[in-house]
């Protein structure tokens, strides 16, 4: 399973999950690192489908919630549960970045 697309609306929406945690990717389309990290976050979004959601939104389509989510830099993954911000890390160097960064939220 790929990471979902997500607009501003799903955004809202989704961050209400209250059974999984929520990972959203802010990337772009020009940024290379982004291309490079996506297989890893496709094998992310395989390997804990059942405990978290993995979204990703386009800076370039919505440049407003990048902004008011404070993403300056691309690729930056935030971490959610219940809507509740838990963790922010920028531009992972693995999948194993991923996993360990995962890892202290899973239940």
């Amino acid at each position: 399973m790929a990471a979902q697309q997500w607009t501003d609306v799903q955004w809202k929406e989704g961050l209400s999950q209250e059974d999984k945690l929520v990972l959203v990717e802010f990337w772009a389309p020009w940024c290379g690192y982004c291309r490079r990290i996506g297989p890893a976050l496709t094998k992310v979004a395989e390997q804990y489908a059942e405990t978290v959601t993995v979204a990703q939104i386009n800076i370039d389509d919505f440049p407003a919630l990048a902004d008011d989510q404070g993403v300056e830099l691309v690729p930056t993954f935030l971490l959610y549960r219940g809507g509740t911000l838990l963790d922010t890390l920028v531009a992972p160097g693995s999948k194993a970045a991923l996993d360990a960064f995962l890892a202290p939220h899973l239940k």
